[in-house]
């Protein structure tokens, strides 16, 4: 595809880092300096007063690098909730999560209004999904250390460790009362991100659990092989994204791309130049037209929503499910010079029609409840950015839909779509 800005539209925060978007023709922005006319004079002694005070008063000495980290971190946490310090290690692990293998447990979270940790989704086949953990949990507490307040981000570090340990996690979750302790296994994960099957003759499925640097091209490829089992006659597709954390732009432009001939896929808007951009899609649908059917949840996030807005307001696809989680901004990854960085909010992205998906999400077109598990949504995360217009109704909130039901339900709306004479209603309707 085309050459992109090397952007990372993960739900990430301090406690999930291992993400990153990898562009061919990209390489990652060097940060710099800002000018000395720039820098308020005032504030800085201000600031080195505080540092020289801990550094002279705090009840146990610490190192000057520890002190300038923990600032960095601080500084970026305050911004919002994606923007983020990383280290050398956390970005190794984000560069090794892009090409679909990294070490943990396979977990998403992120920290609440109310400064709790919740889980945004656990990753399809990963441990945590293995061990039961759902969207909306809460974590209470990590290998007995209690998980509260100012100590959550640092305290979801002890989810990490190497593959073959075990982590304890103390559980909270809607409409159970107590607390539940559920063992982990870290494992070396190797993500299968796109899953497919024909679920009747003519009508195919495809799961995709996360964005990451092949997941364009498996998409295509698994969409073939469903098409070419039915000598080329696909009738309909049914493109799973609940509970889909989100992942790599590049990924999600190519499979928004893969079913669109034409058209805006998403555009962005930051405040610096090359932070504005309108994405289109090229000539061909891998499909031929056929109906699309795309499943949504409050868990489908970020990158799922790029693709579910695209196709939505392309009319190329009738949404079901419930309203997405809401993430509609963009991190950009600055390299420091010790093999650290930043992840920074740079702009926000908008669907075809122009609408920010900022902390209000994605209303499906058919709505279909399901078990009520309290999810965690963008307006839900503490310093979050604002939307455009955001009203937090509730309508929708917490519905976690999974099992087959749904998906029956969408065959019957495809078989009734491909019928000669409704080809097109489930583009309108």
């Amino acid at each position: 595809m085309r050459a992109l800005l090397l952007v990372v539209l993960f739900l990430s925060s301090s406690a999930s880092l291992a993400q990153a978007l990898r562009s061919p023709a990209a390489k990652p922005a060097q940060a710099s300096a800002p000018t000395a006319s720039a820098i308020p004079i005032d504030e800085i002694r201000r600031y080195m007063q505080v540092l020289s005070l801990v550094e002279q008063s705090y009840v146990e000495p610490i190192k000057d690098g520890d002190l300038f980290d923990a600032s960095l971190r601080g500084l970026l946490q305050e911004l919002d909730p994606h923007s983020a310090y990383l280290d050398k290690d956390e970005m190794q692990e984000l560069l090794e999560f892009s090409s679909g293998t990294y070490q943990g447990i396979g977990i998403e979270v992120e920290l609440r209004k109310d400064r709790s940790l919740a889980i945004v989704a656990p990753i399809d086949g990963s441990p945590a999904a293995k061990a039961g953990l759902r969207p909306g949990d809460i974590i209470t507490a990590i290998d007995g250390k209690p998980v509260k307040g100012s100590n959550a981000n640092n305290a979801s570090l002890g989810l990490r460790g190497k593959p073959g340990t075990t982590v304890r996690l103390n559980i909270a979750r809607a409409g159970e009362t107590g607390t539940k302790e559920i063992l982990v296994n870290r494992e070396l994960i190797k993500l299968d991100s796109v899953k497919a099957r024909m679920l009747e003759p003519g009508y195919g499925y495809v799961r995709i659990s996360t964005f990451q640097e092949d997941t364009g091209r498996s998409l295509v490829r698994e969409v073939n092989a469903l098409s070419k089992s039915q000598n080329g006659k696909l009738r309909g597709l049914v493109i799973d994204l609940r509970s889909n954390p989100g992942g790599l732009l590049d990924a999600a432009l190519q499979i928004a791309d893969a079913f669109l001939d034409s058209g805006i896929i998403v555009s962005t808007r930051g405040r610096m130049s090359d932070s504005n951009l309108i994405l289109r899609a090229t000539p061909g649908d891998i499909l031929n037209g056929a109906p699309i059917i795309v499943l949504v949840d409050v868990g489908s996030a970020s990158a799922s929503e790029v693709v579910a807005g695209a196709l939505k307001d392309q009319k190329r696809a009738l949404l079901m499910g419930s309203r997405t989680f809401g993430k509609g901004s963009v991190q950009k990854i600055f390299p420091m010079t010790r093999g650290d960085g930043i992840k920074l909010t740079i702009s926000r992205y908008y669907t075809p029609s122009g609408k920010s998906i900022q902390a209000n999400g994605i209303m499906p077109d058919v709505i279909v409840t399901g078990t009520a598990n309290k999810g965690l949504r963008e307006q839900d995360l503490v310093g979050h950015l604002a939307g455009d217009d955001e009203v937090d109704d509730g309508f929708a909130r917490g519905e976690s839909i999974m099992g087959d039901d749904i998906i029956n339900r969408a065959l019957a709306r495809l078989k009734l779509a491909s019928a000669p004479k409704t080809r097109q209603a489930i583009k309108t309707k």
